[in-house]
């Protein structure tokens, strides 16, 4: 799996924008959840979504 593209992103409106950052923000906040419960989960999604979270923040604060 690669990392997300930024010119997926680019065409989105603002709400799509503002629902996709809260979606990813609350994927991590599970993610780490697993994380400290010792719960399995793929590491590398770490990865991916803050990438993807600062891709959406990029685009956020250009509009």
């Amino acid at each position: 799996m690669s990392l997300p593209k930024i010119a997926e992103i680019q065409t989105l409106t603002n709400t799509d924008l503002e629902n996709e950052i809260l979606s990813i923000k609350k994927q991590l906040f599970k993610l780490r959840l697993c994380r400290a419960t010792k719960q399995s989960f793929k590491s590398h999604q770490f990865k991916h979504a803050k990438h993807r979270l600062g891709q959406l923040l990029m685009i956020q604060k250009s509009n």
